[in-house]
């Protein structure tokens, strides 16, 4: 968005790799922090205050806070039910219904989802459950605000290396599930999401809203395999 010439306010738990990003983008764009946690009662009024405050107006608004490592269903307790609803729904909900009340018409908002959103996923349970819950958000604000020129879209990414996926980065199996079953040969990164985004909130996506578009490299809809994981030898006949 920087490189697009657009203010920027960034919110997060922790002030530094705010600042961080702030001083990283001083000769390009204003950058505005605000340290809170998405979930609070007051994040996202802080966030669109700033907004407002520093630039005047609110445009844009990116829902991207995240949380790994979910539970199957059955493993699921109801902490980790409600933290995940919390981060990945409810909050996700709380900034679109602040944002649209300050938002200039003909603004965008692009959430991000996850390709677990779009098909059965193995250790889904909240995850999944909290995702495709932004589908349908997102789809409703399309309908909902479109007459007001205002697009809702989503990102679904699959994995991208990032620190919220490096502890599985390297795992057999989490290499199997993704790596085996992605026909692109090459991973995904956060600029390949930055870039899905982007897209979505410019005037080269001006007619297009209540979509979702996945990053994955294929990933989600396709039934690729490797040709090494479609050869590999079964574990119980070797020697």
């Amino acid at each position: 968005m920087a490189a697009e010439n657009v203010a920027i306010v960034a919110l997060g738990r922790r002030i530094e790799p705010l600042e961080a990003l702030r001083d990283e983008l001083k000769e390009k764009v204003p950058v505005a922090v605000v340290a809170a946690d998405i979930t609070a009662d007051d994040a996202p009024a802080l966030a669109v205050q700033a907004a407002i405050s520093e630039f005047g107006r609110l445009d844009y608004l990116v829902n991207n806070a995240g949380i790994g490592k979910p539970f199957p269903v059955h493993e699921t307790t109801d902490e980790s039910l409600d933290l995940f609803l919390n981060v990945l729904l409810r909050a996700p909900f709380r900034f679109c219904r602040e944002a649209l009340a300050a938002m200039t018409d003909g603004g965008a908002i692009v959430s991000v989802a996850s390709t677990f959103a779009l098909i059965g996923g193995l250790r889904g349970g909240a995850y999944s459950a909290a995702k495709a819950g932004i589908i349908g958000l997102t789809q409703h604000m399309a309908a909902q605000y479109g007459p007001r020129g205002i697009r809702a879209n989503v990102v679904a990414p699959g994995v991208l290396e990032t620190p919220m996926t490096e502890y599985a980065w390297q795992a057999p199996r989490f290499k199997r599930m993704n790596f085996d079953m992605t026909p692109l040969n090459r991973t995904g990164t956060a600029e390949d999401g930055a870039e899905a985004i982007c897209f979505l909130l410019s005037d080269r996506a001006r007619f297009i809203t209540g979509q979702v578009i996945a990053v994955d490299g294929g990933w989600s809809s396709t039934k690729f395999l490797s040709e090494e994981a479609a050869t590999a030898v079964p574990l119980e006949s070797k020697a």
